[in-house]
């Protein structure tokens, strides 16, 4: 069968990954309610096209921090990827560099910071921060970052404690692992998988070893990484921290709310990723699309602002890109293109992105991403609370309290 979108790569992949290994990917916090919420947000807005525009030369490339970008999306950062495929971050990055578009390199990667670079040594490379009880680990990362050329930093902000992630507790993926006699099964009726696994053996923690590469990560480390159980004194007052120690843009990554976004502004950061973790931490948080405009208003056009969540179609990334983000991140579209076929299909996946991004530009009517503004995108009166279709996350309140 032609995978001819992301949903494609994402069936595809299901049967391709154990369920273990797919519902990591794929799951979200809790009832998966935001997850949901993300993707209703997105199908609910209406793009306005204008007609009669001359969209003979299209042009969907942006620039930012001094680079410029073949497609006005990024490659979001993905932990523990090797679960998918071996190599998984250095593979994304060749796709990503291919496609010409940024890729942000997770601090649960699976792949050393020096390998990725070594595999993409042209693309643009962002570093993903997690800070962890032990804030030398954070510092060797940025350092090891900045020497390896990455060009931004971004710091992920939401997440204090780690949302419940059930479909990941049903199958025992915790440290240590305790894994059913179901899914011992369910991994024996995947060999393609397995041999893959057998042949590089479980994906480790790359950047969070010690620098003897021979001595082991402590368990308190791994678990809390997969857990997600972070520096919990960690507050705005420490970007001045990180600020001594990246002299590049830097990145506040988890941010919902106008305030939070004005306290970025406050403290210095030179953009803001509006994302509530793909509906993987906070399940009653907000559709990311829906908060975008409140931040939007909040820094003014003083810093850029990009969005994440749900992201499928290149018409979502329009629909962002029209409300004033700068740019999206696509994260679990490029790891399905990854299951089916390695580096390859994440590069389709990332390349059907673009292609569908300009289809939906050139019919909005706009030959560059400039040219588009809220005035193409329908925002409607809200429904009564009893016309929001039963099981449908309505964005309606979202946008009237911004």
């Amino acid at each position: 069968m032609a995978l001819l979108n992301v949903e494609d790569h994402r069936r595809r992949a299901r049967r391709l990954l154990p369920r273990l290994v797919f519902d990591y990917v794929d799951g979200g916090a809790e009832d998966e309610r935001c997850l949901q919420r993300n993707r209703d947000a997105l199908e609910q807005l209406p793009l306005i096209p204008e007609c009669l525009r001359d969209t003979s030369a299209m042009d969907i490339g942006i620039e930012l921090f001094g680079r410029r970008w073949r497609a006005p999306f990024a490659v979001a950062p993905i932990g523990l990827a090797g679960l998918v495929r071996p190599g998984a971050d250095a593979l994304l990055a060749g796709a990503a560099q291919s496609a010409g578009v940024p890729f942000i390199l997770s601090t649960a990667s699976n792949v050393r910071i020096e390998d990725v670079r070594a595999a993409a040594p042209e693309a643009a490379l962002w570093m993903q921060l997690y800070v962890m009880g032990e804030r030398a680990i954070a510092e060797r990362i940025v350092k090891r970052a900045r020497a390896a050329g990455f060009e931004a930093l971004v710091l992920t902000v939401d997440v204090p404690v780690s949302g419940l992630r059930e479909r990941d507790l049903r199958h025992g993926f915790r440290v240590p692992m305790r894994l059913t006699p179901g899914t011992l099964l369910d991994m024996a009726r995947h060999p393609t998988w397995l041999a893959r696994l057998a042949g590089s053996g479980m994906p480790l923690f790359a950047n969070l070893l010690p620098d003897d590469d021979d001595a082991p990560m402590s368990a308190q480390t791994q678990a809390a990484l997969l857990s997600r159980t972070m520096d919990r004194t960690l507050t705005w007052d420490s970007i001045a921290w990180l600020r001594r120690l990246w002299d590049g843009p830097l990145l506040i990554k988890g941010l919902l709310g106008a305030e939070d976004a004005r306290r970025a502004l406050h403290h210095g950061a030179d953009g803001i990723v509006v994302s509530n973790h793909g509906g993987r931490q906070l399940d009653a948080a907000p559709a990311t699309i829906g908060a975008l405009p409140a931040i939007l208003d909040a820094v003014e056009g003083r810093i850029p602002v990009l969005v994440d969540g749900g992201m499928r179609r290149g018409s979502d990334i329009v629909k962002a890109l029209a409300l004033g983000a700068r740019a999206a991140l696509v994260g679990r579209a490029p790891v399905y293109g990854l299951a089916c076929d390695g580096g390859r299909g994440a590069l389709s996946v990332l390349q059907l992105l673009a292609q569908e991004t300009e289809r939906t530009m050139t019919l909005v009517g706009v030959r560059r991403v400039s040219e588009l503004g809220r005035h193409h995108v329908g925002l409607p009166a809200p429904p009564h609370p009893q016309e929001t279709p039963r099981g449908k996350a309505s964005i309606y309140p979202v946008h009237a309290a911004a």
